[in-house]
């Protein structure tokens, strides 16, 4: 996985950001080590450590001196940027389209806005804390979250950007779905909220969207598109039954790599966010690769 995410990086960025750079180590690397700390769950002293401790890791991408903690952490904001994350983005889904585990072409694709964990606190905590409150009903006033679109045979994230909770899934994703076209070629929509029919299917896209929404009323509804999935959603309810893709994908994120995240700040947790999607990305490709050597 540590290879094949420095190979990505070496196709995204340069190897150097400026001709005057001290050229101890190399952008690509960097990236290639923070896709390291967020699949072993470790922080930044904690991802300087674990080179220090091994040396094959450094040997497998050329790497001659063990960076600053504090090196790692600048490197974030600057490679985890919204145009250098774009690309490495696009480097790892190159990268699946050359080993065979996505297709240019994606027949069923799914969109999903989860919530994320801004802290390490526990269930049993939370309960506790709310036991004693005047308030039982309280909670966090605000947390992480993200619009994914997710290709539904491979689990591959096609776009995924970051925003702050609780929100409609809309803000974020007008850009969720600009990525997804851009990178892939998508037949078939599956989502949740009735008001992406025109931003999908002005791509020429086809969309499945149960018309639940709104007051119950027995009268046919007003909107064109929401007429035409009321009156067909019957014939296409076992095609949406494989929207629960996304939420696989989902579980496969939290359960892997954790559900709550280490940065505080909202910028920092968007950064974080993104590194998620990009290591997610990058373990599909490396199980796909270790399958096919075996």
């Amino acid at each position: 996985m540590f290879q094949v995410a420095y190979e990505a990086a070496c196709r995204a960025l340069p190897a150097h950001r400026h001709q005057f750079s001290p050229k101890k180590f190399t952008q690509p690397q960097l990236l290639a080590c923070l896709v390291l700390k967020e699949f072993l769950r470790l922080d930044y002293r904690g991802l300087a450590a674990h080179l220090a401790d091994h040396a094959d890791l450094r040997d497998r991408i050329g790497l001659t001196v063990v960076p600053h903690f504090t090196t790692f952490q600048k490197a974030a904001q600057r490679l985890l940027a919204s145009v250098p994350g774009r690309r490495m983005f696009d480097a790892v889904l190159d990268r699946a389209r050359q080993d065979g585990t996505l297709k240019r072409r994606v027949p069923l694709a799914a969109v999903d806005g989860p919530g994320m964990e801004s802290r390490h606190v526990s269930r049993y905590y939370a309960k506790r804390r709310s036991a004693g409150d005047s308030d039982p009903a309280r909670t966090y006033a605000h947390y992480p979250k993200v619009v994914f679109v997710v290709d539904c045979k491979s689990h591959m994230i096609l776009s995924a950007v970051p925003g702050r909770g609780p929100a409609s899934d809309l803000v974020q994703f007008g850009r969720a779905w600009t990525q997804a076209v851009r990178r892939a070629r998508i037949d078939t929509l599956l989502a949740d909220a009735e008001r992406v029919h025109r931003a999908v299917r002005s791509h020429g896209v086809r969309t499945i969207i149960p018309p639940k929404r709104g007051r119950p009323t027995d009268k046919p509804p007003t909107g064109w598109w929401r007429r035409v999935m009321k009156q067909r959603f019957a014939g296409l309810k076992r095609k949406y039954g494989q929207r629960w893709q996304v939420e696989t994908v989902n579980s496969m994120l939290k359960r892997r790599l954790g559900s709550a995240l280490r940065a505080r700040k909202h910028p920092t947790q968007c950064r974080e966010i993104v590194l998620r999607a990009i290591t997610h990305n990058v373990m599909i490709v490396r199980l796909r690769v270790f399958y096919r050597a075996t």
